[in-house]
């Protein structure tokens, strides 16, 4: 049997807030998105809350909700085992995240005026200056409110809805470290921004999808580098 996969370092502990379960469960989610954690894996509910700095009880309450969003499966024996997660899984994802996220943006342009156009403006400029200053972090921050700013122009709350749904997948915090991401983030979004100034719907949503689509490769490309598809050991 291989060796245990290492768990990353802990970070400070939960709070003792009531959504302990869902941070709980963001917190896995991450793991596994990242590769830190494998299909295969065992999930030890112990090693986890200690981890964590919480109870057994949100993580177990976690795990059951992983369970059905079908990032765990639970196994007669074992208990709660990471799922399989192929390349197409992730593509998938990025697939219907870029479907949706372009339809938004094409619903956006006709109710975007020169005042938002602005303020798009000044996101952008501030993400610009954030991958100078080599923080990806901020960059996340401003890539969040520039995506957030033109769904709400479109107006179409249950779409929005559905694209938060699937985004959720991919935590944030993941993006600053995927290799290239800063440099496409800045790119991608000036030619959305060029598209959404000139009022061409057909444009923007295709640059958006564009986008979307190429972030979803830097993540595949990054779970291929942690080794996300060998065979491994349990926690």
């Amino acid at each position: 049997m291989a060796p245990p996969t290492p768990l990353p370092p802990p970070r400070r502990a939960l709070g003792t807030r009531p959504q302990l379960s869902d941070e709980a469960a963001a917190r896995i989610r991450e793991l596994i998105m990242d590769g830190r954690i494998r299909p295969g894996d065992h999930l030890r509910l112990e090693r986890l809350a200690l981890e964590f700095g919480i109870s057994v009880t949100p993580v177990r309450e976690a795990l059951k909700s992983l369970r059905s969003e079908g990032f765990v499966v639970l196994e007669p024996r074992r208990g709660f085992v990471v799922a399989p997660l192929s390349k197409r899984d992730v593509q998938d994802l990025f697939w219907v995240q870029a479907g949706i996220a372009a339809e938004l943006t094409a619903r956006a342009a006709p109710r975007i005026g020169p005042e938002t156009v602005r303020e798009l403006d000044g996101i952008q400029h501030v993400l610009e200056r954030a991958m100078q200053g080599r923080r990806p972090d901020l960059m996340e921050e401003y890539n969040h409110l520039f995506h957030r700013r033109i769904n709400l122009a479109a107006d179409s709350p249950k779409l929005a809805w559905s694209l938060a749904t699937t985004a959720r997948y991919v935590p944030r915090g993941l993006y600053g470290r995927l290799a290239g991401w800063p440099a496409l983030a800045a790119g991608d979004h000036g030619r959305i921004l060029t598209a959404l100034r000139a009022g061409d719907a057909r444009a923007a949503a295709a640059e958006m999808r564009g986008h979307i689509v190429r972030v979803g490769e830097l993540l595949t490309a990054h779970l291929e580098r942690r080794g996300m598809w060998r065979p491994s050991g349990s926690l």
